[in-house]
This record gives structure tokens, sequence and C-alpha cells, in this order.
């Protein structure tokens, strides 16, 4: 049976990335354990997914963790699923009855159409820096998307008081992901992502905006897009639009 790991936070008043940072400390061979998080009041150089800055809101959560695959682990791509089903879990339990908080493929968090959380993998060797960030407090003002906070719904969740909530969450999440494997995770994240038919525009690296209408995960946790033509696109990277 596996154990659940008890979190370890540590908090700093500021700092540039909690991904850069935890990456920079396995780099130089620091035995980081698994349940281990660096959470920051404010980040000065905080990314995204393609290198985008990321927002940085006081009284926002903003942290890292990490992951140490192992032998016979899920393929560790998956983990961006095991995250977001982490962050919408959390989320959820500051909420009630909205059903509209749901997961967008990659590794966004979406309360109606607003982008309410965003996750960033990173692979440093054979560990996986998890980033995530989300919106308590306050929302940017983005470009290409629409953007809210929980604050807009009541009282925002004290940062520390959510972070236990996340960090509790991703633990159960991980002894999951080792115990059961993939097939459960997927269609436990289906459960809680867009419902198929969900109109969708996927932006490829490089490439002409494609639309579609949702239609699932592959069996590895790729996107199914149905196109206008009754055909099926496989899509395994790209920015997603709903």
């Amino acid at each position: 049976m596996l154990l659940e790991l008890v979190p370890l936070v540590q908090t700093v008043p500021e700092t540039g990335s909690t991904n850069a940072d935890l990456a920079a400390r396995l780099r130089a061979g620091e035995a980081v354990p698994e349940g281990y998080w660096l959470v920051a009041d404010r980040q000065t150089a905080g990314r995204g997914r393609q290198g985008r800055e990321w927002f940085d809101g006081a009284g926002n959560f903003m942290g890292s963790t990490l992951v140490r695959p192992g032998p016979g682990d899920p393929p560790v791509s998956s983990l961006a699923f095991v995250a977001g089903l982490a962050v919408w879990d959390a989320v959820s339990q500051f909420l009630s009855g909205r059903p509209e908080l749901q997961l967008k493929w990659p590794n966004d968090l979406l309360l109606g159409r607003a982008k309410l959380a965003g996750i960033l993998l990173e692979a440093v060797g054979g560990v996986v820096v998890v980033g995530i960030g989300v919106n308590l407090d306050s929302a940017p003002d983005l470009p290409d998307r629409p953007a809210m906070a929980l604050s807009a719904l009541g009282p925002a969740p004290d940062r520390d008081v959510f972070a236990r909530t996340l960090t509790t969450s991703f633990a159960a999440e991980l002894v999951r992901w080792r115990q059961y494997g993939l097939e459960p995770l997927l269609s436990r994240w289906q459960s809680v992502a867009h419902p198929p038919g969900t109109p969708l525009k996927v932006l490829g690296p490089g490439a002409e905006p494609v639309k579609g209408t949702f239609a699932g995960l592959d069996p590895d946790g790729a996107l199914r897009l149905a196109l206008a033509d009754g055909s099926v696109r496989i899509v395994h990277a790209g920015d997603v639009f709903a």
C-alpha cells in the first residue's frame, strides 16, 4: 500500500520564480524530497506556458512542488492531469453549487469561460517540477482570454489556508496516480472537464488555429478534436481556447 506524503510548505516573501528556484536547487544536486512545496508571496519573474509572464497578484497562490517518477509509474506527461485534478479539488472546496468549474486541456482551470488557475510542468533531469498559480484575490487582464479570481464570488480564501488544501489534494492525487494508473486518472479528469461537444480552438506551435469540438481524450491523454468534416484530429500539444 502506498503511503500519502505529508506536504512540507516553505513560504518566501519574494522570489523570481518558484519553478526556477526549485529547478536550480535540483541542478545543484540538492535532494529536494517529494512533498516539498515552495510558495511565494510575490514573484517577479513568474512564467506560464510558452514562456508567457505569469501574473503576480498579491494574495494569490503561487507555488511549486516536484515529483520523482519511478519504475512502474504512469507516463510523466500525465502529471498534468494529476495537478489539474488537485487544483480542481482544492478550489471546489471553497465554492458551493458552481458546476461550471471545469478543467480545460491540458492544464487550465476555468470558471465559466474565465481562467482561474494555470499549471506549468518542467523536467529537470529525471524530476518533474510542477508550478501552480491560482487567482484567489485578483486576476490579470489577459490579451487573449478572460480571467477571474475567486474574490469575484465572495471573500478571497486565505492564501495559507488554500495552500494547505491544495498541497493535501496534490498528495492524494499523486497516490492515486501511482496506485491505480492512467486509465482511472483520465476518466476522473474527463468527469470534471469541458463536456464532449464543447467548441474548442487549438493553436499549435507555428500553425494556423484549428476549430472543432471536444471529443474526449486518447488513451495516452492526447486531446481528440472533432472537426467539421467528421474527422478527428489528435492533439498532443498546443494552446486550447474554449
